[in-house]
C-alpha cells in the first residue's frame, strides 16, 4: 500500500459506515475464498505494483500461486491471431464511432486532449458545463468526448438540443470533436492524443499507460480514487481534478499537462510505464503462458469489463480467481 494514501483514496465501498453496505460484504467473502484457489490471476505487472503483490504473496497460503499476466490489452494483441474470428469480439456497451479517426489524422502530435470517462460514470449538468468550458478555454485543440447522462449514446441533432440546453459551448470542429463512442485504446495510441482525461477506471489506466499517454483524473466511485493516487504520487503519470469541478481548475490543469514542466515530467514517465509494460522475455515476473492459458485469457483478454467472468466446461476441478485491481474485485470460477 503506498505510503501517501489518503482515506479519501480508498475505494468508495470500503469508505462506507453503513455495516450492511454490499460491496464490502462482497469484497470479504471474495478475499476468504482466495485462500481456496489454486490460482490468483491479476491484470497488472510486478514493475507496476511490486509491493502489493509481494504483500500478496506473503499472506495467500500455498498452493495459491499469484499470476500476474497484464497489461491484458498487450497480450491480447500477442496471442490473437489479426483478421481472425476473435476481432468481432468486444466488451462495448455501445457500436464504436471509428469516424474520429479522420478528425485526429488532422491534428499536429500530442496536441489533443482525450476526454471519455467510461459507460458508468455520468456527470451532471452543472459538471458537465464546468468540464466544457474548461476544456473550451485552454490552450490548443481538444477532443472532448463525456458520455451524456442517458442510457444510449443521443444522436447528432439530440446532442445539439441538449448542448443548446445545457450552457455549453458550442463546437468547432477545428478546435474539438464531440463523439458518440469510439475505441478508447486505438484513440490512445494515435500520435495526436497527448493527453488523457479521465475517470481512472483500471482498464483506462492500463491502456492510457500501454500507449504511454499522460493522464488528467476525475475518479468518480469504486476503485477509481485509489487507482488516481497511485497514478499521481507512485506512478508520476496524472495530475488530478478535484472532486468540485470548477472551469479554472480544468482549464489550469489542462495547460499544465500539455504544455507545463510537469507535463514534460509525466510524458517522460508514461513513455517509460509503456516499455516496461510491454511483455518479455520469460523471467520478466510474467506467469509463462501455456495453451490452456491462451485458450483461457484470450476470451478475458478480449472481454475485459470490471466485473468479467468467463463460464468454462468443468474438465478439471480447479478454481481460478480473476482480479481486474489488486485492491478491488476478484472473480472466481470452474473449469
Amino acid at each position: 500500500m503506498s505510503k501517501h494514501m489518503r482515506l479519501k483514496d480508498f475505494p468508495s465501498f470500503i469508505r462506507s459506515t453503513d455495516p450492511d453496505e454490499f460491496m464490502v460484504h462482497y469484497a470479504i467473502r471474495v478475499t476468504g475464498q482466495i485462500a481456496g484457489a489454486d490460482a490468483v490471476v491479476l491484470n497488472t505487472f510486478d514493475e507496476l505494483e511490486q509491493d502489493a503483490l509481494d504483500a500478496m504473496r506473503a499472506v495467500i497460503p500455498p498452493p495459491a500461486s499469484i499470476n500476474n499476466i497484464g497489461p491484458l490489452a498487450l497480450l491480447a494483441e500477442q496471442i490473437v491471431p489479426r483478421g481472425g474470428q476473435l476481432d468481432s469480439l468486444g466488451s462495448n456497451l455501445w457500436k464504436e464511432d471509428v469516424s474520429c479517426f479522420r478528425w485526429l489524422d488532422g491534428r499536429k502530435p500530442r496536441s489533443v486532449v482525450f476526454v471519455n470517462y467510461g459507460s458508468v460514470t455520468v456527470m451532471t449538468n452543472a459538471e458537465l458545463v464546468e468540464f466544457a468550458w474548461g476544456l473550451a478555454n485552454s490552450v490548443g485543440p481538444g477532443q472532448q468526448r463525456p458520455r451524456l447522462p442517458v442510457d444510449h449514446p443521443a444522436g447528432p441533432r439530440e446532442r445539439r438540443r441538449r448542448r443548446a440546453a445545457s450552457g455549453v459551448p458550442g463546437g468547432d470542429q477545428r478546435r474539438g470533436l464531440l463523439a458518440s463512442w469510439c475505441p478508447q485504446d486505438a484513440v490512445l495510441r494515435h500520435e495526436a492524443v497527448g493527453v488523457f482525461l479521465t475517470h481512472s477506471g483500471w482498464n483506462s489506466t492500463l491502456e492510457s499507460l500501454c500507449a504511454g499517454v499522460p493522464m488528467l483524473g476525475w475518479p468518480f466511485f469504486a476503485e477509481q480514487q485509489t487507482n488516481c493516487r497511485y497514478k499521481c504520487t507512485e506512478w508520476g503519470v496524472r495530475v488530478e481534478i478535484g472532486h468540485d469541478v470548477r472551469r479554472e481548475a480544468v482549464e489550469e490543469k489542462i495547460r499544465e499537462a500539455m504544455g507545463g514542466e510537469k507535463g514534460k515530467e509525466m510524458r517522460r514517465r508514461a513513455v517509460e510505464w509503456r516499455e516496461t509494460a510491454v511483455p518479455g522475455e520469460a523471467g520478466d515476473g510474467r506467469t509463462p503462458l501455456g495453451w490452456q492459458w491462451q485458450e483461457l485469457l484470450i476470451l478475458f483478454a478480449i472481454t475485459t469489463a470490471p466485473c468479467a467472468c468467463i463460464p468454462m466446461p468443468r474438465r478439471h476441478d480447479r478454481t481460478i480467481c480473476f482480479g481486474i485491481k489488486l485492491n478491488y474485485n476478484m472473480h472466481r470460477l470452474r473449469f
